[in-house]
């Protein structure tokens, strides 16, 4: 299996039909892809429940931003042929993926998922370095909790140059995001301590 990691976004459904949207980092072992979600989360109960996910490939880094900030509500649109599942309204493709194995641990239990099919919906124009900031940006926020702050700001002031240098409107809107949230988490570290 590759170690290398993939950002994209999953998009699962509970079995009452429940939409969830998740960034994720995915590893792909031959025709698998292979998810190793935090426990708890929605996307594993939602996995082991339908047996179903759809791997969602995107530039709009505003999922990303958002999702990692409280913004879980992203258009969807149904998979055809296969209920519950739904794909990113601005996804350039998706796969749909069904359950093939799991291996269960205490903190993350890997899921194996076989490719049922793959469609393509719009060209992949690549990423700007504005958009593989604020993905890199979206990590960094969601590990607040583990990360020292000094290398919270070191890293966001990096990633602020290619912000600078090639942010369009979409790109600036999820950089704010992040930013508001890194406020709030030094704002409450001051306030505890």
């Amino acid at each position: 299996m590759s170690e290398r990691i993939f950002e994209t976004v999953v998009t699962t459904c509970s079995t009452e039909g429940g939409v969830h949207v998740a960034p994720m980092g995915v590893r792909y072992a031959g025709d698998e892809v292979v998810l190793k979600p935090f426990r708890p989360s929605r996307t594993l109960d939602n996995v082991l429940a339908t047996r179903t996910a759809v791997l969602n490939v995107l530039t709009d880094v505003r999922v990303f931003a958002g999702c990692v900030t409280g913004r879980r509500e992203w258009p969807t649109v149904p998979v055809a042929g296969c209920a519950p599942a739904v794909r990113l309204a601005c996804a350039h493709s998706h796969v749909l993926l069904r359950l093939a194995g799991t291996s269960d641990d205490a903190q993350r239990p890997t899921l194996r998922l076989a490719r049922l099919h793959e469609v393509q919906h719009t060209a992949f124009p690549g990423f700007n370095r504005a958009q593989a900031a604020v993905i890199e940006g979206a990590v960094l926020v969601s590990r607040l909790h583990l990360l020292p702050r000094e290398k919270i700001d070191t890293e966001l002031a990096y990633l602020q140059i290619a912000i600078d240098r090639t942010a369009g409107p979409p790109e600036q809107e999820a950089w704010d995001w992040l930013q508001e949230a890194v406020a709030r988490h030094h704002a409450a570290a001051v306030g505890v301590a």
